[in-house]
């Protein structure tokens, strides 16, 4: 049995506590702390089981470790900020606790998101006999997962994969997003990347599109973006000559981000306002809909896969495996709509399989370096079950395809 402690009690967090306090098989004790106590009081009450909660500044090394002593708790799963990733890191190795995450490391002043920095923590947890899991949301997360299930089960190399990822769910209102606000549209504001051939070609931001037939959705059009999922893929998976990704925008919110980009509203620069710096994608965040206050308006569902395509014993095949979930479904089991939710699962899932010992493995690892099997197993049981469509009618090969 393991004391599990949560950091961020955001939409995920929320997500993360609820399922956690549920494994009590695994988790003899919860804790979720954040800077803000009141917001996992609030959480922690909407849960059968008691959990407890903290305070805790996650850009605190001394802080983290000092809670985590204090809790003792034997594994930290990180839903903070993606610029708070190193400093809890620190924390876990000084208080001797395994860790999880959903998302790499991102600089405050910088709109890069890689693993380097934490991979360079690699030698360091392997001496401590601690696990990092990095990335253990829906992508990164699962769709690393459904990439080693795939290359252990279904082929003897893989030559290209497309990751897809739709929301088809509607807030009702014009422009809001659905995970944290700063890391969104920093995300989609940046320039796009595949990679192809053993190189990285880059694209202008939403440059490319095309319409998939997404399953329990219909077709939708999907934009080129770079995920960091592809950067740990592309060196992970045998014989790969692609592997791109995509994600669905509805008009409105288009729309919405050509204006406040072209007006600097998505910078990340400080500006000077009567003799006060204020970065304004920091205040537009202030402007928005808190991403957790979405779940009870939202409605429609998501669908995030695979589509893979390669070889077994000399045959060419191709696999699309895919989860779709209903927003409201995932509000009534969890109050969070489903974006929160195929993101909090998995790091749970990621947590359990260090707490039931499949993944204790002493260092840093990306999702797919580990046995994918107990992980899709716990997906079907945890509310995230997928499916298999082989040979999809759909094929992704026509863009930017020099690799025939």
């Amino acid at each position: 049995m393991s004391r599990v402690l949560i950091i961020g009690a955001g939409g995920v967090g929320r997500v993360v506590a609820h399922k956690c306090a549920a494994r009590e098989d695994l988790f003899e004790a919860v804790c979720l702390a954040s800077r803000n106590e009141d917001k996992c009081r609030q959480i922690a009450g909407e849960i059968a089981r008691p959990i407890e909660t903290a305070t805790v500044d996650g850009d605190v090394p001394a802080q983290v470790s000092a809670l985590i002593r204090q809790f003792k708790a034997d594994i930290v799963i990180n839903v903070a900020l993606p610029y708070q990733d190193l400093t809890i890191m620190d924390g876990c190795l000084d208080a001797g606790a395994h860790y999880v995450d959903t998302a790499n490391y991102e600089p405050r002043d910088e709109a890069k998101f890689e693993y380097k920095w934490q991979w360079e923590y690699q030698d360091r947890f392997r001496r401590a006999g601690l696990t990092a899991v990095l990335g253990s949301g829906f992508d990164p997360g699962v769709t690393n997962v459904y990439c080693a299930w795939a290359q252990k089960h279904h082929f003897d190399s893989i030559r290209f994969i497309d990751i897809l990822d739709c929301n088809a769910g509607d807030h009702g209102y014009p422009f809001a997003t659905n995970f944290n606000p700063e890391i969104n549209l920093r995300e989609v504001s940046a320039n796009g990347r595949f990679w192809e051939n053993g190189e990285w070609v880059e694209t202008m931001p939403l440059e490319f599109s095309c319409d998939f037939p997404y399953p329990e959705v219909g077709s939708r059009k999907s934009f080129l973006l770079y995920h960091e999922e592809l950067e740990s893929l592309c060196r992970n998976i045998r014989g790969l000559k692609r592997i791109r990704f995509w994600m669905t925008f509805g008009e409105s919110y288009l729309k919405h981000l050509e204006v406040l980009r072209n007006v600097g509203m998505t910078g990340i620069e400080p500006v000077d306002y009567n003799g006060v710096p204020v970065v304004p994608i920091e205040f537009l965040k202030k402007l928005l809909p808190d991403p957790a206050s979405l779940g009870p308006r939202t409605v429609g569902r998501t669908c995030i896969g695979c589509l893979i395509s390669g070889e077994k014993d000399g045959i060419e095949k191709s696999l699309f495996i895919y989860n779709s979930c209903d927003h409201q479904e995932c509000y009534r089991e969890v109050r969070s709509q489903a974006v929160s939710y195929t993101t909090g699962v998995p790091a749970m899932i990621g947590a359990a399989q260090i707490a039931n010992g499949n993944w204790k493995i002493p260092g840093v690892h990306n999702m797919e370096q580990l046995d994918p099997d107990p992980f899709m197993d716990e997906l079907n049981r945890y509310g995230l079950p997928w499916h298999v469509v082989e040979n999809p009618d759909h094929s992704m090969t026509f863009l930017h395809d020099r690799s025939k």
